[in-house]
């Protein structure tokens, strides 16, 4: 244990900002943390207004897994409140935060599910990759304006793949029936109007 504790806070002295870091880099960083995280809501509001089954149903799968995972977040992070490092304190803090429990990161996980769920399906596998490739960026912005550590973002990961893993597995009798029974159907009665007039596929 404590060589990863020595791990974790070596890998964050190294992504952390220094001290004299430059302005730019600061927003450019705030941007990633705070800012990207707002793909995955506009891709899944788009990805059911504009998108076929075939988007739909994956799509659905993936936000399933998400809501999943982040309630799993939730019992971590009150069964074992690891804390944030300007909590601590150590690094810089260049973000402002509530002193929440850190792991596993929450944006992360949000990211990271939705990509893994999204690469289980061969037809949403190129939208699975670019959430992968963005969640780079914010898992260092995270670090760097510190916020979080990098144990946060492992476990993120870690947490992701399986809930993402596991909702796959369960597809055939949760996520199926789910969706023709409940989300298309509602889909269908709050968008009507819109779906007549071609504004968006039913």
């Amino acid at each position: 244990m404590n060589a990863m504790n020595t791990l974790n806070l070596t890998l964050f002295d190294l992504l952390n900002a220094p001290p004299d870091t430059a302005s730019s880099s600061v927003l450019i960083a705030q941007l990633c943390a705070v800012q990207l995280i707002w793909l995955v809501p506009a891709l899944l509001v788009v990805g059911w207004l504009r998108g076929s089954e075939r988007l739909k149903r994956p799509l659905l799968e993936a936000f399933m897994a998400t809501l999943l995972a982040l309630a799993i977040s939730y019992v971590i992070g009150l069964l074992w409140p690891t804390p944030r490092p300007f909590m601590v304190p150590v690094g810089e803090s260049l973000l402002e935060h509530r002193a929440t429990p850190a792991f596993p990161s929450n944006h992360l996980t949000i990211i990271l599910t939705m990509s893994f769920s999204l690469l289980l399906h061969i037809k949403t596998r190129r939208i699975g990759a670019a959430l992968l490739l963005l969640a780079l960026p914010v898992a260092w912005a995270r670090i760097f304006l510190g916020v979080h550590f990098p144990q946060d973002m492992l476990g993120a990961a870690v947490l992701a793949a399986s809930v993402a893993g596991l909702v796959g597995a369960c597809r055939g009798w949760l996520v199926a029936p789910f969706y023709h029974h409940v989300a298309s159907r509602l889909y269908r009665w709050l968008f009507a109007p819109l779906i007549q007039r071609g504004w968006v596929r039913s």
